[in-house]
Parts: C-alpha cells; sequence; structure tokens
C-alpha cells in the first residue's frame, strides 16, 4: 500500500470531531503552500507577464468592476 492509500485509509476512519479538525489543518497547510508557490512565481517574474496585461487592459478601458 502506498502513503496516500495509507492515508485515505486513515482519513476514512476518522470520527466527525477528528475529521473536521483535519480538514481544517489541511485548509491551513494547503493555503501555506499555495501563498509559497505565489510569492516564489512572483520573485521569480513568472506573474510579470500577467501583470501587464491587465494594467495594459485597465489603462485601455477594458476592465470592469466586480
Amino acid at each position: 500500500m502506498s502513503n496516500v492509500e495509507d492515508i485515505e485509509k486513515a482519513v476514512e476512519n476518522l470520527a466527525p470531531g477528528e475529521l473536521a479538525k483535519f480538514r481544517a489543518w489541511f485548509d491551513e497547510f494547503d493555503a501555506a503552500r499555495f501563498d509559497e508557490r505565489i510569492e516564489r512565481d512572483t520573485r521569480d517574474g513568472k506573474l510579470d507577464k500577467l501583470a501587464e496585461q491587465a494594467l495594459a487592459a485597465h489603462r485601455d478601458g477594458r476592465a470592469r468592476e466586480l
């Protein structure tokens, strides 16, 4: 059995309260990983082109309020 399968089985066996606690922990863990990736991509310039396109669209009047 793989680590993922072991984890899946363990999660399936959690009591409702434990599952809620695990879900909250995982949400925070996943969000932190996402934030790290965005920060790394920003630092590496991977988002520069998208930012430039968004600013150009705004300057050209192609942006709209949310």
